[in-house]
């Protein structure tokens, strides 16, 4: 029997749009002025045309990355000011936050609700950049970027939004100033992008040559830029379609880890592909291997690092305990999900969430 892979908003599987992108690309350099650079160059900015319609943006908007965690920090080392986020947004944020405290920056890192939900009241005057994700990497709850965007401006902020979870299911509300997207989230397996709204002055991470705009020196990784390209592009069409067969899927999910004794998260205002939970008594890691062993990707809240399992920081941001951020359960499903994986996947869970109850 085939595996199941339900880890889309870890990694989503290449797209089969960006597998045919990258077939024949041209090799030369795009700042060369020979024949194949000239080749190179017409290709990243095709590339960059089809992201900007994408986004809605200008090509001069578009700034080609590494991944996702460059783009944020990017945002956020460029921008001088005071910088408000919140404690349930991901790592790289936090973790770009907390450098820039260390750095002597002034940072706030504000609460959120039992759902992952933004306080927006934490928004006031003073500040220099707010940075909200479109939606939860972990729970998928929805943000109110639009608010945070309006009420943001209104006291005389930059905003940006952290796009890496979501674009795929839910568009971006318009009028933020920076936005950061991630490949290998959106199907493409590698590189990211970096939106700058014309006339914004950021400070460059990377030094040397002129390379994308200025704002990032070295060069240019044409296939990253075709594949993150290519697959922002298609993460707009047939979105509403995509999204409301894995509402579907989810909802089964969801309905099956309730019935198992799962303690759902996330709420109603979530990304349309996730089921997510916690089990009393469970720890993640157990459960992702009992369900990797018989045949099912799935993720958790928790990490594995130097030997220790560490509770997730978005669960813990929730007001979940030490033990229940420990037990944390994450289902994601993707484009090529299909109702049989569902159904198989419900049964696996059935058995291995069985087990271990017996066991307790």
């Amino acid at each position: 029997m085939t595996r199941i892979y339900l880890d889309e908003a870890g990694s989503a599987p290449v797209l089969p749009e960006v597998r045919a992108a990258l077939q024949d690309l041209p090799g030369g350099n795009p700042s060369s002025p020979h024949s194949e650079g000239r080749a190179a160059r017409a290709a990243l900015d095709h590339t960059r045309d089809t992201a900007a319609e994408a986004l809605g943006a200008r090509r001069t908007e578009i700034t080609f990355v590494s991944s996702g965690t460059e783009a944020v920090n990017l945002a956020l080392f460029g921008i001088a000011g005071p910088l408000l986020t919140w404690a349930a947004e991901h790592q790289s944020v936090l973790g770009t936050a907390r450098r820039m405290q260390a750095l002597g920056r002034d940072v706030v890192i504000a609460s959120v609700d039992r759902h992952a939900q933004v306080d927006v009241d934490a928004i006031k005057p003073g500040l220099g950049l707010v940075s909200v994700g479109l939606a939860n990497n972990e729970v998928g709850t929805i943000q109110p970027v639009a608010e945070v965007i309006a009420r943001a401006h209104d006291a005389g902020a930059l905003v940006h939004v952290d796009a890496c979870a979501g674009p795929r299911w839910v568009p971006i509300p318009p009028g933020a100033d920076l936005i950061s997207l991630s490949g290998h989230k959106l199907g493409a397996g590698r590189g990211g992008i970096l939106f700058v709204r014309d006339g914004l002055r950021i400070e460059p991470m990377l030094f040397g040559g002129p390379q994308e705009w200025g704002r990032r020196a070295g060069h240019e990784d044409v296939p990253s830029a075709v594949a993150v390209a290519t697959a922002l592009a298609a993460s707009a069409s047939k979105r509403d379609e995509r999204a409301g067969v894995a509402r579907s899927q989810s909802d089964a999910l969801r309905s099956a880890l309730a019935d198992l004794g799962g303690a759902l998260t996330g709420g109603e205002t979530r990304l349309p592909n996730f089921a997510s939970c916690v089990v009393d008594g469970r720890r993640g890691e157990d459960m992702l291997l009992a369900l990797d062993l018989a045949g099912v990707a799935a993720s958790s809240g928790s990490a594995c690092a130097s030997g220790s399992l560490d509770p997730s920081h978005v669960l813990l941001a929730m007001g979940l305990s030490l033990e229940q951020a420990l037990g944390s359960l994450r289902l994601t499903t993707g484009w090529s999900t299909t109702d049989d994986e569902i159904t198989r996947a419900i049964g696996v869970l059935r058995t291995v969430l069985t087990r271990a109850s017996a066991r307790a």
